[in-house]
This record gives C-alpha cells, sequence and structure tokens, in this order.
C-alpha cells in the first residue's frame, strides 16, 4: 500500500470514527442497530462429532455490517468465544458481500440480513445428557451512510450431549445459509501484482457471469477505491485494476450478481491483457448473421404460413404501390419492434445475472400454453374454420394490421432456429447494449424482408399468381406446419410441465377451438356481434396459464456415460449393498477443470468401454446451484469444492479419492 493512500484511509478512518463516538454516547443502553443471535444445527449435538454454528444478524433499515475485509474503512467483527472444556470452533465462513461507495471510497458490507456460519467440535467422551454451554462476546461496527457506532453482543446457546438429531426445518433454514457462500471455484487462478493488477480466474465462456465484481479478502493487493474492468477470454475471466502490493498469495471472492459468488485462491504469475476485441466488426458480422438468420426463418413451419398468407393479400387487394409500400413498412415495424422487445427484455434479464439465452420466454410453460392456444388459433383459421378480420390499431392509413402481423409473425417464430441465428444471438450477448439492439433488429428486418421487398418491387408483386379458387386450397395447405408448430409446443409443454400441463395446453387449444367455430359459424349466418363467443373463448383459453405448473425435475444426469445416474446417497448405498463397482464424480457448469475432464476423460469411448465390460456403474452428482446435500457429502471427504472424483471397489469399507485432474488410464485403469 502507498504512502498517499495510507494516510488518507487513516484520515477517513478518523472521521468514520468521530461519526461513530457522537451518536454512541447518546445510544440507549442496550439499544443495536443489528439484532444478533445465535443458532446450532443440533441442539442434541453427539459426542466427537461436529456441528454447524450459525450467527445470524439482521440490520435496521438503512444500516450495515461489515465483511471479513471492510474495504476502505470499516472493522471486521472481533470474537471471543466462551467454550466448554476441549470443544473448539473453526473459521468463520461469510456469505457474498455488496458494494458500498460513499464520498468515492469503497466499503464491502451488507445492507440486508447476513450469516456467518462456523463449525463447532464436539469434545469426544461425553456422557448423554452432559450440558455444553456456548457463549460468544462480539464488537462489531454498523453504519449509515452517514455515521458509525460501534456495538457489543452477547450470544449464547445451550447444547445437550444426545444422538445429534437435526430438525428438518432446522437442516434447511441452514441449508438456505450455505448456498449464500461462495462456492470454491475448484480451478487454480492467478494474478499479476503490481500497479496494473490483473486476475485471470478459469470460468467457461457458456456460463453468465452477470455483473461480476472481485472482492479481494487479501489486504495489500488492490486498490479497493480504484474500478475494476472483467473481461472474458475465452474460457476464462480476466479482472483488470489498480494494484497496491505483492502478497504471496490473493485470497478474494468473485461475485456474478445475484448474491451468487465464488471463492478464488490465485498464486502469483503473468496475466497477459485480453486480446482487445472489435466490437465495430464482430457488431457488423453478428448484424448479417442475424439478418440472413431472419430471412431463412421465413421458410420455418412456424413462419411461412404468415409470409405466405400476407403476401396472398397483396395479390387479392390490387391496391396502388403507394399502398403496397406501406403494408410492407408497417409489416417490419412490427417484426423489428417485436425482436427489439424480446432482446431488450432478455438484456435486462442477464444484467440481473441470470443465465438466459435467445427464446428464454420458451423455458416458462405459461409462456409455452399461450404460444400453442396462439398457433393452434392460427392454424385453424388458415384450415378456414372463421376468418380473421385485419386488425386496425390506429395507425396512419389503417396500416395497424400489417404491424400487428409482422409482431406476430417474430413472436411466434421464437420457437425456430434458423441457420446462422444461434452464432449471431450468441455474438450479441456479449456485444455492448447498443449493439446487441442492432443485432436483435437485424433479425426482425431479416425476418420482414421478402414482404418489405414485394411491397417496394413491383416486378416481384407482378410475379405473385392472379388471384383465383387455388388461394383458398393453398391458404388449407399453409394449415399443416402451422398445426405441425402447435404439436412441437404441446410436446414443449409436457416436458416442462409434465403430462397434467399438457392436457391443460390441449384443453386449453380445445375451448379457444370451440368458440372460434362457433364465430365461424355466426360469420357464415351474418350475426351481428359475430367475434363475442370467439373472444370470450379465448380469454378463458388464455386464462389456463394461469393454472399450469412446472414439473418437478426428473433428475436426469448427463448422457457421456451410457447408464449414468443422478447422485444420492441412498442410491450409492443400494449399489454397494449389491456388491457394484461404483465412479462417482462429483461437477458443475462453471468449474472448467470439470468439463475438461468430463471431454478429456470421463465421456470418452474407452473410458466407457472398459466400464460396461467391467460393470461400473455411474453416479453424476451435479453442484451447480451448491445443493448442500452434495456439499456436505463433498467436504465429508475433504474437499472444499469440485471436482471430486471418487470410486468404490467391491467390498471395499471407503472411497478411493481420484486425482482432481483425469485420463482416459486413470479409469480404465480401475477396472483392470
Amino acid at each position: 500500500m502507498t504512502a498517499a493512500r495510507i494516510v488518507w484511509r487513516r484520515i477517513a478512518l478518523f472521521f468514520v470514527l468521530l461519526g461513530a463516538a457522537l451518536p454512541a454516547a447518546a445510544q440507549t443502553p442496550g439499544q443495536r442497530h443489528v439484532q444478533m443471535r445465535m443458532i446450532a444445527e443440533s441442539d442434541t449435538p453427539a459426542a466427537g462429532t461436529a456441528i454447524a454454528i450459525a450467527l445470524v444478524s439482521v440490520p435496521d433499515a438503512g444500516w450495515h455490517g461489515y465483511w471479513r475485509n471492510p474495504g476502505a474503512v470499516g472493522t471486521e467483527p472481533r470474537l471471543d468465544w466462551a467454550l466448554p472444556v476441549g470443544a473448539s470452533v473453526g473459521e468463520l465462513r461469510y456469505p457474498v458481500p455488496e458494494r458500498l461507495t460513499v464520498a468515492g471510497i469503497m466499503n464491502y458490507v451488507y445492507e440486508r440480513p447476513w450469516t456467518l456460519l462456523t463449525e463447532l467440535r464436539v469434545p469426544a467422551g461425553l456422557a448423554p445428557g452432559t450440558k455444553l454451554p456456548v457463549r460468544l462476546a462480539i464488537d462489531y461496527l454498523v453504519c449509515t451512510r452517514e455515521i458509525c457506532v460501534p456495538e457489543k453482543a452477547t450470544l449464547a446457546t445451550d447444547l445437550t450431549i444426545g444422538d445429534g438429531a437435526i430438525d428438518p426445518a432446522r437442516r434447511s433454514q441452514f441449508d438456505g445459509w450455505r448456498r449464500a457462500l461462495p462456492k470454491p471455484i475448484g480451478s487454480p487462478a492467478i494474478f499479476q501484482p503490481g500497479e496494473q493488477f490483473r486476475l485471470r480466474v478459469p470460468f467457461p465462456a457458456d456460463v453468465a457471469i452477470g455483473n461480476a465484481y472481485f472482492f479481494p479478502l487479501t489486504e495489500n493487493a488492490v486498490d479497493y477505491d480504484a474500478p475494476q474492468t472483467i473481461r472474458r477470454d475465452g474460457d476464462a475471466i480476466v479482472v483488470a485494476t489498480k494494484g497496491s502490493g505483492s502478497p504471496a498469495v490473493l485470497e478474494g471472492v468473485l461475485a456474478t450478481g445475484g448474491g451468487e459468488g465464488f471463492a478464488i485462491r490465485a498464486t502469483p504469475g503473468t496475466v497477459a491483457p485480453p486480446a482487445e476485441p472489435a466490437p465495430l466488426r464482430a457488431a457488423l458480422i453478428a448484424f448479417a448473421g442475424a439478418l440472413l438468420g431472419g430471412l431463412l426463418l421465413n421458410i420455418m413451419p412456424c413462419v411461412f404460413p404468415i409470409l405466405s398468407l400476407k403476401a396472398l393479400s397483396l395479390a387479392r387487394s390490387g391496391e396502388s404501390a403507394a399502398h403496397a409500400r406501406a403494408e410492407g413498412v408497417a409489416y417490419t415495424a412490427g417484426a423489428v419492434a417485436m425482436c427489439l422487445l424480446l432482446g431488450g427484455v432478455l438484456l435486462v434479464i442477464r444484467a440481473a445475472g441470470v443465465a438466459a439465452g435467445w427464446a428464454f420466454q420458451l423455458t416458462d410453460p405459461r409462456v409455452v400454453l399461450l404460444l400453442l392456444v396462439l398457433t393452434g388459433a392460427i392454424a385453424l383459421n388458415l384450415a378456414g374454420l372463421f376468418e380473421l378480420p385485419t386488425p386496425q390499431v390506429g395507425t396512419r392509413g389503417g396500416r395497424g394490421g400489417a404491424f400487428a402481423t409482422g409482431a406476430l409473425a417474430a413472436f411466434v417464430a421464437t420457437p425456430c432456429t434458423g441457420p446462422f441465428m444461434g452464432a449471431a444471438l450468441g455474438s450479441a450477448l456479449v456485444l455492448p447494449p447498443i449493439a446487441a439492439m442492432a443485432v436483435f433488429a437485424g433479425l426482425g428486418f431479416g425476418l420482414a424482408l421478402p414482404f418489405l421487398l414485394l411491397g417496394f418491387v413491383p416486378a416481384l408483386r407482378r410475379r405473385l399468381p392472379r388471384p383465383g379458387a387455388w388461394m383458398d386450397m393453398f391458404r388449407k395447405i399453409l394449415s399443416v406446419p402451422m398445426f405441425l408448430t402447435a404439436l412441437a409446443l404441446a410436446w414443449i409443454l409436457g416436458r416442462q410441465a409434465g403430462v397434467d400441463g399438457m392436457a391443460l395446453g390441449l384443453a386449453a387449444l380445445l375451448l379457444a377451438a370451440l368458440g372460434l367455430w362457433w364465430t365461424g359459424r355466426r360469420q357464415l349466418r351474418g350475426r351481428d356481434r359475430q367475434w363475442w363467443p370467439g373472444l370470450a373463448a379465448l380469454v378463458l383459453a388464455i386464462g389456463t396459464t394461469a393454472l399450469v405448473e412446472r414439473a418437478a425435475p426428473a433428475g436426469a444426469a448427463p448422457t457421456g456415460i451410457a447408464g449414468a445416474e443422478p447422485f444420492s446417497e441412498a442410491r450409492l448405498a443400494a449399489l454397494r449393498g449389491q456388491g457394484k463397482p461404483v465412479f462417482a464424480y462429483f461437477t458443475a457448469d462453471w468449474c472448467l477443470t470439470c468439463k475438461v475432464n468430463e471431454r478429456a476423460a470421463i465421456q470418452t469411448r474407452a473410458v466407457a468401454d472398459a466400464f460396461g465390460r467391467g460393470g461400473v456403474r455411474v453416479l453424476v452428482g451435479d453442484w451447480t446451484d451448491g445443493d448442500p446435500v452434495l456439499g456436505r457429502f463433498i467436504e465429508a471427504h475433504n474437499r472444499a469444492g469440485v471436482p471430486l472424483y471418487l470410486y468404490y471397489a467391491p467390498g471395499s469399507r471407503d472411497a478411493r479419492v481420484l486425482p482432481q485432474v483425469l485420463t482416459p488410464a486413470t479409469l480404465t485403469d480401475l477396472v483392470s
């Protein structure tokens, strides 16, 4: 840390303590701005075991406490334990902190309730019924954005030696607190100390990082107040900021948004800056890909009928060239507007730290049910069950119908994926927001381009076939791909919401079809208010979206090895009881070492053949979401995180822990 920085920090700390002294003198005795309590995971721990202890803190509105490293100003809590003879506690484990900048000074704080976890090691040899009083005196600093107050608290819990039983509700509560802890990333990181500090953390390129930030735990490593630049570099993240020292080892937490974070331990080395991107060139390439992808979407079964019907409307209308151009512009505007809307929502979701991609709305079964009813209604219209009037929504010249049709085509197109779309939209997600929105606009423009050309090129309109009886037959033929699209959506709904959800979606479609059939009958008879049965049925059908729920996950394991099953301790015990050899591995989507091992060793043909000959059963534990049940099993094998590879030979008492870097020979040798 430079001399200037030390002086500045001391000056800032002086004013903080000055602000603390004034309100502390007027503070009511016993009044605290952070309420604390101590909870043990088991009130009756067994002798010779270890149990989790939680220190739960709830700040008053507008107040905050500090992380283990408070940042430029502040103090970490000071603890004084009073424990029974022979008992001890482990290191405190902190949840992922938040940033707070006041007058340009960076602090690492908690402005929400937070819980610290530690482990109490109970002495062996104690008789059941023995009392274990646990006491803690804690000094801590709490602040608002204007003042700070030092506070004290005495926490206590009285335990009794017993069988170690844990109440399910208490276990669930502790599991929630464990999820808030940073997960060990499982891959070595490298940092380059000095004025130009850089940290390189292995991180798969296809895992979202949200609004990432590196919280340094090691002091004298970085300038807390300096801004951080975080860039992707293939399967890694590079953090660049102003350095302030040269520690032998760097520890910290890489936060990725939404309260998620990863514990980092890095060693010194050389970290090259990521290659400078060419945003304009990348944006132009992505725009061209999106334009071509949108153009090719027109031949997909979910879009082609709509485009064809709209093109035939030009052939039938016989309107002027000005009318055709206006129709083309309105249709294009609708398609581009819908793509911009969907793209904007997608960028907002990703900025919140949620991993999402194009057609993100199709992960929600309610949206799938809505699309099922919509495409089914379009198919029934094409089949001639009823006549859909052209909507006029107030645009100049009555072009609202073309605008609505373009927007409808873009929305219905989301279940379809055409060539060039994947790479283009994937590139959009790593471009600056303005460039990304331009790519989404390119998709809409490509989707609308054929109809836009029809509007502006008279020669193309002249090549359209003349109206005739064939148009009715062609329209009915177009209903077939729309029915197929509805069938595909029903299948997706069944995958997401189960058989009950699919049945609900088909019932909603049947209800809508009955109402539209009634409307069609009234249209044939020339009745007034022809649309009220169809509208009422559509409202009821769409209302069923509130009833559909996502089915419980089936727990399918990765398919890299035939017959692989999701890991559970019960399944492991059952297989071992049958005398089967078992290979259990624990992985996560954000663990680069895990993914490399899976592709280079676990999922190879040689390993699959060897395991097949040896009758080895494979269990896969996915720790992507930090499942506390898996976390406890991993910790029981002296590992802080993934990857973890275990082999249970028939008749063996304990597992053989394999290296964290695998080769096919490592696994095939297990069988031989």
